[in-house]
């Protein structure tokens, strides 16, 4: 069976990816993810200069999956550009991960950060946690989605995706707007929310920040109805995130028009394999359906309606 799949122009061994935030810290740590079966890894967001982020408590972990306002902590673009060299050889496909406070600073990023190293670059206009940046910003619009991957457009060829909100609606036009200004894929979804959990104890909120992007399986349903909406939408490929825990979430966003799955807070719950686990359950459901590759159930969902 045959797991193999492309988003554009990019190959993937597999479908399962590294979602960004999530250990894309370091050429070390990608090398590590590669190692346990991802079939490509997304860096840890970076912007122009360095950010602290915000104040720790800014992670928790709750029954539905997670809540975090990290706020973008990364050493910026100039130390980053040092860290991730050579990543031809590091197991797979590198994403670079790029924010910025308006299209002029996506452009900027693109041009500084991307050249010679990275597969493709994934550009976040959806954070909803950080103040000046994603949907804090209001980058969640079909407009500021043109205006940002336009920007990006012009100053590099790799394979372009825009990472979108699951609170921007209508999702599909905010989709589209990406597809018209020359995206090449669409990421689907970011964290939602802001959601908030107290302490009730002392009735105060746990995060620092205290509001953050809820992720996790509590997550999931709203990312497969996105991915729905936006498989209607457009036509360049959609790469599913938001719960993947197994490779029944995996197939389910496949499903309804995924070609790929990004993999974040499922490390938490199921190991740093998770990766090679998803993969391994994906080709034994493919084995008890009589599925010979990825393509024949990609949209099934979307072919069953005619």
């Amino acid at each position: 069976m045959d797991i193999s799949t492309r988003i554009g122009s990019l190959k993937l061994e597999n479908p399962t990816i590294l979602a960004s935030g999530i250990l894309g810290v370091s050429r070390a740590s990608l090398m590590h993810v590669f190692s346990n079966g991802a079939g490509a890894c997304v860096i840890k967001s970076i912007s122009l200069k360095e950010r602290v982020g915000h104040h720790a408590p800014n992670m928790i972990t709750y029954e539905g999956g997670m809540l975090n306002a990290v706020g973008y902590s990364n050493p910026g673009v100039d130390e980053a550009r040092e860290e991730f060299k050579e990543l031809n050889n590091v197991g797979g496909p590198v994403l670079a991960s790029i924010i910025g406070q308006n299209a002029e600073e996506f452009g900027q990023m693109a041009e500084k950060l991307l050249p010679g190293e990275f597969s493709a670059v994934e550009a976040v206009l959806s954070c909803p946690h950080t103040p000046g940046y994603g949907t804090m910003a209001g980058q969640g619009t079909p407009k500021s989605t043109e205006e940002i991957t336009k920007a990006i457009r012009s100053k590099t060829q790799l394979p372009l995706f825009i990472k979108i909100s699951p609170d921007s609606q209508p999702i599909g036009e905010v989709a589209k707007a990406a597809e018209a200004a020359g995206a090449d894929g669409i990421v689907a979804v970011n964290t939602m929310g802001p959601g908030m959990i107290v302490d009730i104890q002392t009735g105060q909120p746990i995060l620092h920040f205290k509001v953050g992007g809820v992720s996790g399986v509590a997550l999931r349903p709203i990312a497969v109805r996105c991915i729905y909406d936006i498989r209607k939408a457009v036509k360049i490929p959609i790469i599913g995130v938001g719960g993947v825990t197994t490779g029944r979430d995996a197939v389910e966003m496949m499903m309804v028009g995924a070609t790929a799955v990004e993999i974040g807070t499922a490390i938490y719950s199921r190991g740093i394999d998770v990766f090679a686990k998803v993969s391994d359950e994906i080709r034994a459901f493919m084995q008890e359906k009589g599925y010979k590759k990825l393509e024949d159930f990609v949209s099934l969902t979307h072919k069953l309606e005619g």
